[in-house]
């Protein structure tokens, strides 16, 4: 509560009070006439808790605050204002187009899509002289926002180490300038709530009985297993298996010349585009050997590139990388570039680029079931799949990706899926049989902190920029 970042996420663990810091914290600036707060959830269902926490809290904290149940807002004897909201559908945002708010929560940020949340951005700004805007959150690992939650505050920097970003802006007079924005990761744990603690000792033994993935995610606030994951399959040791067992991930090497090469192409303009070179070796494993990733950045906002630059940028690639120079490769594209409108369609744009796609099979329980049957590890620890370390995006998004609601046995399409779908492609090209799976777990190494303090001590500044 005492963190002076203009975001602020407090995440990871269940127990440790992160709904009473939304609640509590909403009060700061209720002295202010003009003052206004937000807390969100996903539902309206959902802001019970939240709604019993206020009635709790804030008529004891301010004597003569009352509630409106027609507007869901808690209004002060200063005229201050606290709002509780729910934003179930993406354009439920749009209600607050207009707004302003001193102070934005969201509770269980990991139910939102960046969309959503960013939006709001856009209504964080002070309501009147004297008061401070920022935005504050809290979560537990899973959900639909998994991915991108975990990119913007987890993997970016050790927690409690604050990450900067470069905001270049323009004034009313057309005058550039340069500023900075904040945010850091506060990690929440069950043994920092010590009333929990001492009043129901039982609840971390309730936690304790969760399946392993639910157990790992809320009881010790592991970002790496979460329950809905969809290829719990995946692991990321590289740096403890050099030998390439029992790991995903491999250093990149020189592919031998015969290896068959295919390239995978996801369309996206608005979303991102995604494009993914993959060797074939002569039992049939495949190695992801490069990426180009139309993201600028924010999670899943594409670049919005022309298929002519986008023709050309692969035309480079495949012309320089030493894996993919005068190589046959056979791309497979997303069907969708196949439907033609009045300018013809967008594989024709490519052909005119000298850039030839076949169409993919976009069977997505089939493609889904092909890469359970590649990240599989046998008896020894092969998998049939492994992707160079260097292919940063794919690997940061395929193991956030959770099952949809409404199809049970798919991927939810609303997440950044663009990497997996051009890998879906590829794997539907080269088919495989399922192996028999190893008979014993895969050795662990991953102690379940992302930040080891080996790693934590290799950054020395304060603060964590980025591009």
């Amino acid at each position: 509560m005492a963190r002076p970042e203009w975001e602020a996420f407090y995440g990871g663990a269940a127990g440790g009070g992160k709904s009473d810091v939304l609640v509590v914290e909403a009060l700061r600036q209720i002295a202010i006439p003009w003052y206004k707060g937000i807390i969100f959830r996903k539902t309206y269902r959902q802001l019970g808790e939240l709604l019993d926490k206020a009635d709790r809290y804030y008529p004891r904290a301010v004597p003569g605050a009352k509630y409106n149940s027609v507007q869901s807002c808690w209004k002060f004897p200063s005229g201050a204002k606290i709002y509780f909201a729910g934003m179930q559908y993406t354009k439920d945002r749009e209600k607050w187009q207009g707004w302003q708010f001193d102070y934005i929560a969201f509770d269980e940020l990991t139910h939102f899509l960046y969309d959503e949340y960013s939006y709001l951005f856009s209504r964080n700004r002070p309501s009147g002289p004297g008061t401070r805007a920022y935005i504050r959150a809290t979560g537990n690992p899973g959900g639909i926002g998994h991915g991108w939650v975990k990119q913007r505050f987890i993997t970016v920097a050790p927690p409690m180490h604050p990450v900067k970003r470069r905001v270049e802006w323009v004034d009313k007079q057309g005058e550039k300038h340069t500023d900075w924005r904040y945010r850091i990761f506060v990690p929440a744990r069950l043994e920092d709530n010590r009333a929990l603690e001492e009043n129901a000792p039982e609840y971390r033994l309730n936690l304790s009985m969760l399946p392993e993935k639910e157990r790992t995610a809320l009881l010790e606030g592991n970002w790496d297993s979460f329950s809905g994951q969809v290829f719990t399959e995946w692991r990321n040791d590289s740096d403890h298996y050099k030998d390439h067992k029992w790991t995903h991930v491999i250093e990149p090497f020189i592919i031998p010349k015969h290896w068959r090469i295919l390239m995978g192409y996801d369309w996206g303009y608005s979303k991102p585009f995604a494009c993914g070179w993959y060797a074939v070796d002569e039992q049939g494993k495949m190695y992801m050997i490069r990426e180009l990733y139309g993201c600028t950045g924010d999670p899943d906002v594409g670049v919005q590139w022309s298929v002519d630059r986008t023709a050309e940028k692969i035309r480079e690639i495949e012309k320089e990388d030493p894996n993919l120079q005068d190589k046959r490769i056979e791309r497979i594209a997303d069907p969708a570039i196949f439907q033609k409108n009045s300018e013809g369609s967008i594989a024709e744009l490519f052909e005119r680029n000298h850039v030839y796609f076949t169409r993919g099979d976009h069977e997505r329980i089939a493609g889904k079931m092909q890469m359970h049957y590649r990240l599989q590890f046998d008896e020894i620890g092969e998998p049939m799949f492994q992707v160079f370390s260097s292919c940063t995006n794919f690997i940061r998004t395929l193991p956030g990706l959770v099952y949809s609601d409404t199809d049970v046995e798919d991927v939810d399409t609303r997440q950044e899926d663009h990497l997996y779908d051009q890998c879906r492609y590829v794997c539907m090209k080269r088919r495989i049989t399922p192996k028999p799976p190893a008979h014993e777990n895969p050795p662990k190494a991953d102690p379940l902190n992302i930040w080891s303090d080996s790693q934590a001590a290799k950054f020395t500044p304060k603060f964590y920029g980025y591009s």
